[in-house]
This record gives C-alpha cells, structure tokens and sequence, in this order.
C-alpha cells in the first residue's frame, strides 16, 4: 500500500496520502469533547515534535537484520510529505497543529515502508508492525522512534490513538494479502487504510462526528484513485493487486493484464466500473467542507474534494499501464480557486 494514499488523505491518504493521506473501528465516544485544546501545546514544544517528526523520516536504517546496538524496526523508503498526490499537514492548517498532522505521518510513512519492503518476509513484517503498535501504545520504549513521537503528539492533543491501530490492521494484511475478492472486500481493506487518516485531523480539529462520513468518502476515493494509479507497480513490485477479483472476471481481464504495456479492452472495462464507484464517493465528499468547522480545514478538504474529482477525470482519460496518470499544477491551481468560496 501507498501511503497517500490517501491518504491523502484528508492530509490524505498517496495515497490513499499525499497530500496527504485520510480515513472503522471507531471509538465509540466523541474524541472531540476529550480533547484537551491544542493550545496548551506551546510553540516550542510544537516545533520540536515537528523537527523530531522530520528527522525520523530520514533517520530510519534500512531494510535489514537488526542487530543489539540499533532496534529500530523502520525501514524508510525515502519518500516524504512531497512525495505524496495530495497535500499533507499544508499551509492551510494551522501552524499549531500541524506538527501533530506530521507525527501522524511520519509513523503511517514506515509502517506503510515496512509493509511495501520487497526483502522483507511477511512475519518479519507484522513483526516489525507489532512493535510499533507495542510503542505507540506505551508498551515499550524502544523500537520505533516514530510511533514514540506520536505517542508524545496523542498525549499533548488528546486524540485516541485508535485510528493509528486501525493503520495498522490493513498495513498488517498488505504484509500478507495479494488480492481481493470484489468491491466489499477491497471498501474494508479502506476502512483500515483510509478512513482513520481523515479521521484522525478531524478529531485533531475537533470536528463533529456528523464530518465522518464524508471524510471516509473522500478517503475511500483517494485510496481508490492511488490503487489504480499504481495497479501495474504494485503487481510487479509487490504481487499485489487491489483489483477486484470478480470485476476482472466480469470484464473478461486478468491479472496478468496488468503486466502488458497498455491496458486491455477488459481492463479499461475494469477501470470503468472502480471509477464508477469513486463518482459515488466523490459525491458523497462532496458535503464535507461545509460540515467542517475550522475555516483553514474546511479550505484544505475543499482543495482535495477537488483534487480527487479531477484526478478522477484524469484517470477516465488516460492508461495507467501506459504512464502513471497524476495531477498537474494546473489541477492544483484549479482546486485551490474553487474552494474560495467556502471562506464565507
């Protein structure tokens, strides 16, 4: 899985994202009237989770042994907060909290590196995932230093650290799952590897639980749009593939489809049908801005309702097998002018 993907991500999602990415095993109480306000949280306690949150992204050792004097069970890719399709904790949030949208992150970014590490085994991979849930839950010191610093950005806001383990769930079966049934199959894999993204800045906004439906929507396309995105990278790279099983039966494709050079009749069909569903999604996201509260995220998840609809156009347009079909900066500039109106 990308990360950005979403998520994206209400940040985003990749994936997913991205931009940063967003989206359930939910807690079943409203973090927002927990929430300890973001402004008891000085400025300089901010930047040094923001540094610290930073420096892991370049600090984690790759992939390999692990041996007594280093612990460190991360395993970084190399990508960052710019490497993602949508924007991740952008200038539009709020200087306060943003350093919390990078902790969030920066721990997302190595365990979504460690379930994506080709070397690695599938048990070597929950292995290294349960320690960083071991940290981030306090149950031991050591071992992942982005989930310690996220441990430290939970405390400080007092958002649940529930959506960082329901991460974990679906980065747990990206170590040990290659493929997936059909639609249902594919919308709960999103519910672990989206949905708590964008759940996650909401509860950090303390946003009303009435925003979580539409996040979930926008999570769900944006991790949608990044599958098809990197549907033939993810095969070749991973043997892994998020298209549904019984849609390529349907359309008369197969998996080895993904392989060729362009895309097939079948496959197009294929493409068609999953866009179909993230025009529902999009729709669906389509109310999320206004349900949101703070103006500064009610701007930013205006920008990525956007950015998730022109990518979705981009996608009906263009072969993901022949280039990998992106944004623009002209799909940006768009995005960013349209969502001006919700500044009333």
């Amino acid at each position: 899985m990308r990360f950005a993907r979403s998520v994206q991500i209400l940040f985003s999602a990749r994936s997913a994202c991205s931009a940063v990415n967003l989206a359930c095993g939910r807690a079943n109480i409203r973090v927002a009237a927990r929430h300890r306000p973001v402004g008891v949280v000085t400025q300089a306690e901010a930047h040094s989770i923001d540094q610290r949150a930073t420096a892991g992204m370049g600090g984690s050792r790759k992939a390999g042994p692990k041996d007594a004097a280093d612990d460190n069970v991360e395993t970084w890719s190399g990508k960052d907060r710019g490497d993602e399709n949508f924007p991740v904790g952008s200038l539009l949030i709020s200087r306060a909290l943003r350093p919390h949208v990078h902790a969030f992150y920066s721990f997302a970014r190595n365990a979504d590196d460690i379930a994506d590490a080709a070397t690695l085994p599938a048990d070597t991979k929950v292995a290294r995932l349960d320690t960083m849930e071991a940290v981030l839950l306090g149950r031991c010191e050591s071992g992942s230093p982005s989930a310690l610093r996220l441990r430290a950005s939970l405390a400080a806001t007092g958002v649940t650290a529930r959506h960082a383990t329901d991460l974990l769930i679906a980065f747990r079966r990206d170590a040990t799952q290659q493929r997936y049934a059909n639609w249902d199959a594919l919308y709960d894999y999103c519910r672990y590897s989206a949905m708590p993204v964008g759940r996650h800045v909401l509860d950090l906004h303390g946003e009303d639980r009435a925003t979580y439906a539409p996040s979930d929507a926008l999570c769900t396309s944006l991790q949608v749009l990044n599958h098809l995105q990197d549907c033939a990278k993810d095969l070749a790279m991973l043997d892994r593939c998020y298209l549904p099983l019984d849609l390529l039966r349907r359309h008369g494709a197969t998996i080895e489809d993904l392989r060729g050079a362009r895309q097939t009749a079948g496959l197009r069909s294929v493409f068609d049908a999953l866009l179909d569903r993230v025009d529902a999604l999009n729709a669906a996201a389509a109310g999320l801005p206004r349900r949101t509260r703070s103006r500064r995220l009610r701007l930013e998840t205006a920008v990525i309702v956007g950015l998730a609809r022109r990518l979705t156009r981009r996608l009906r347009q263009g072969d993901p097998l022949a280039t990998r079909v992106g944004l623009t900066k002209g799909d940006a500039v768009a995005s960013v002018v349209a969502s001006l109106r919700y500044l009333r």
